[in-house]
């Protein structure tokens, strides 16, 4: 690097000048008409926050909520508004970190520090996708045993097979990819709303859930699912991934095309991580309308698949139920690609070949899942979901910190930074997921059970 480009680097608050954009073969791909009105330009920029979405309504989460729902009724549905104001808030950051440097999290990272730290927060943030992924893959293989009866073993084999249709996907173009998570994502909410139409919930104890009670905090049983809840909402690959591929728009890199293209990334986030926030709202109102005060024992998701239907005696309850679980696990696994590309390209400029990215993330997912299945079966699953918590819940904050500190930087943001208020709110937020984090993880450490 030249000391002219030093000088500019460093005047801009980074360590180091970028040298690559971020996801080269996708980047500026999908054309924003630069004449045109509100809708038409909102259609082009939607797209990112449904990818993001779906990290948000995970298999991972599921067992949770409607263990939440089955134990304490509605109540907990404050916990989910809170968590899902937290994620619009750092993702919207995360998108405005994208848009406005032209880098995603992993190069903000690196080119603000050295390059010990870069391969360290690599291996962190690698172990983070590969703990996601095993979530998908026992999610999964859970949803096409209970669909078809295949064993859990041959399910989580089966899973593998989706890197051959993601790649053929990623090569057409990016637009498809979008489309069929958007497709899917719909999917789910259709299915869930259906199930808590049929499930007949109280509407005035169901919108008194969402007002926060007392309860939470001094109920250990109530305390313990909330974090569960607020502490594994914000995946750390979600806030490198969405930096990333909201600059797969071709707005112009101008001051005002970087209003116009956080203006409509905000709108996308919100309108995404609302639907999400409906979902998972819609699983735990499920677990509380079919399951609470039955005294029926449904911390596992084959256990609420099991008793869904005669529950509510709909016979397609249960399949339906599935159905959205293999939509979910599905979804989660396309968005676990990019991400692993995103933070090994970013921390430690290394670019390989997309098939064999894939390869690698979903073998090291597969592999530990398949051979605990086989020693200890779905419970040795369940046991593997719960550790993929704790190594989520050590990365979240070597993503989070490093993001609101870049937003907030002027240097490095200039007149995009975070103002006060906004600051002021990413580290009371930042602060409260360190601190649910550290519980969480010394809850499971202690005891060795997850918190439903």
């Amino acid at each position: 690097m030249s000391s002219q480009s030093k000088n500019k680097s460093n005047q801009q608050g980074w360590l180091k000048e970028s040298s690559n954009v971020s996801l080269e073969e996708v980047n500026s791909s999908v054309n924003v008409p630069t004449k045109g009105g509100f809708w038409r330009k909102l259609l082009a920029f939607a797209g990112p926050g449904s990818l993001v979405a779906v990290g948000y309504v995970d298999p991972g989460n599921w067992a949770t909520s409607i263990a939440g729902g089955a134990r304490f009724g509605y109540t907990l549905l404050s916990v989910i508004l809170l968590s899902n104001l937290i994620a619009m808030l750092l993702q919207s950051l995360s998108a405005k970190l994208g848009i406005v440097t032209g880098r995603d999290l992993a190069q903000a990272t690196r080119d603000a520090t050295g390059k010990k730290t870069a391969i360290f927060l690599w291996i962190l943030t690698e172990l983070a996708i590969i703990a996601t992924d095993l979530a998908e893959v026992i999610g999964s293989a859970i949803a096409l045993n209970l669909l078809f009866g295949i064993p859990l073993l041959l399910g989580i084999t089966i899973t593998t097979l989706d890197v051959l249709l993601l790649l053929y996907l990623q090569k057409k173009s990016f637009r498809i990819i979008e489309s069929i998570v958007i497709v899917l994502m719909f999917t789910i909410f259709v299915i869930f709303a259906f199930e808590v139409i049929i499930s007949k919930p109280e509407i005035s104890a169901l919108f008194g859930g969402y007002v926060p009670q007392m309860e939470i905090v001094t109920n250990p049983g109530m305390l313990f699912i909330s974090l569960g809840i607020l502490g594994a909402t914000v995946m750390p690959h979600n806030l490198y991934l969405h930096s990333s591929i909201v600059q797969t728009r071709n707005y112009k890199r101008t001051i005002e095309g970087k209003k116009e293209a956080l203006k409509f990334s905000l709108i996308d986030t919100t309108f995404s991580l609302t639907t999400a926030f409906l979902i998972n709202s819609a699983i735990l109102i499920l677990g509380a309308a079919a399951f609470y005060g039955t005294s029926l024992n449904v911390s596992e998701i084959e256990a609420a698949y099991a008793l869904l239907s005669p529950t509510l005696g709909v016979g397609i309850a249960s399949t339906l139920f599935a159905v959205a679980l293999l939509a979910s696990g599905q979804n989660a696994t396309i968005t676990g690609t990019m991400s692993g590309q995103i933070v090994m390209e970013g921390f430690i400029h290394l670019r390989i070949s997309p098939w064999l990215r894939r390869l690698i993330t979903r073998l090291l997912a597969v592999i530990p899942a398949f051979i605990v299945t086989w020693i200890a079966g779905s419970k040795g699953t369940g046991e593997l979901l719960l550790w993929s918590q704790v190594v989520l819940s050590l990365a979240l904050p070597f993503a989070v910190v490093p993001l609101v500190l870049f937003t907030s930087d002027k240097r490095k943001m200039g007149q995009f930074a975070n103002k006060l208020p906004v600051k002021l709110l990413a580290w009371i937020c930042t602060v409260l997921i360190i601190i649910l984090n550290i519980f969480l993880i010394g809850y499971i450490i202690i005891t060795g059970q997850d918190l439903g």
